[in-house]
């Protein structure tokens, strides 16, 4: 099998939008659920459905990958898990490393779905002297002196820094001088990265902060329901407009704007309808 470090994706050369490439892993995620319960063919509505997107977005999206799926039949779905995981490298060997192993690191080294992926975890990295050695998921863990030469020797191709926020660009510096172009981000802080370097970040507490969001705004709308509610029910009606006569001799026929003049000859602030 090859490995990351001397394959690249051909997303970019193919001109796949970046919106496109991050939906794949939803659609992939969907139908290898499919796939699992042996379902062969799956139409365009059923997987945007599970995919969580809508048809025309997710037939434009596979149009990008010359599939278009038969008409009347849909989509071969073991045909789209292979397409799909070419298309974003997951037919290929790709070493990870994770530095910072804290229980944060810890469990993203125990979690399964790296190696059902494509993705082998190479190695496990520390700064405490007292987790050298250490067994992680059956891994041992290394100190950070060693960083860069576990990259080199284990062919590395992303790095995942799981550190403080404190130390996470210092990481990422030693990772980029390695040959390190692609970093996953846990720590709680922006990296400042070169041209040519791709950084994915996932901040769990931002993502709280936006679920919380919606959530008072949801209780802010279930209060005011009811406010509004009374408010309608216990409305009294405006008075109703008397329309005013054109007087005689007035210009303009009688119910229309050109009669309804003021004193001053201008027209009304408030007409009737």
């Amino acid at each position: 099998m090859a490995t990351g470090r001397t394959h690249r994706p051909a997303t970019r050369s193919r001109g796949i939008p970046e919106a496109t490439v991050a939906r794949l892993p939803l659609y992939l995620r969907a139908l290898t659920a499919l796939s699992e319960r042996s379902v062969p063919t799956v139409s365009s509505e059923e997987l945007a459905t599970a995919a969580g997107v809508n048809s025309a977005k997710l037939r434009k999206d596979f149009s990008y990958l010359g599939s278009y799926g038969t008409r009347g039949v849909g989509y071969d779905v073991e045909y789209l898990v292979y397409q799909i995981s070419r298309e974003l490298g997951l037919t290929q060997d790709w070493p990870v490393v994770i530095v910072g192993i804290g229980n944060l690191g810890a469990a993203l080294a125990n979690y399964g779905g790296f190696a059902s992926r494509g993705f082998r975890v190479a190695a496990l990295i520390d700064a405490d002297p007292a987790m050298a050695g250490k067994p992680v998921a059956g891994i041992p863990v290394q100190h950070t002196d060693e960083l860069e030469k576990i990259i080199t020797d284990n062919g590395v191709s992303i790095g995942v820094i799981a550190t403080p926020a404190g130390a996470a660009q210092q990481v990422c510096d030693r990772l980029v001088a390695a040959g390190i172009t692609s970093i996953l981000n846990f720590a709680p802080t922006v990296l400042s990265v070169p041209d040519g370097v791709d950084v994915r970040k996932v901040d769990l507490s931002i993502e709280l902060q936006i679920l919380a969001f919606h959530e008072q705004r949801k209780a802010g709308e279930e209060v005011g329901a009811p406010e509004e509610a009374a408010g309608a029910a216990g409305a009294v009606p405006p008075p109703p407009v008397t329309p005013h006569r054109a007087p005689s001799g007035a210009s303009g026929a009688p119910g229309t704007d050109s009669g309804r003049q003021g004193p001053d000859g201008d027209v009304p602030a408030v007409m009737p309808a």
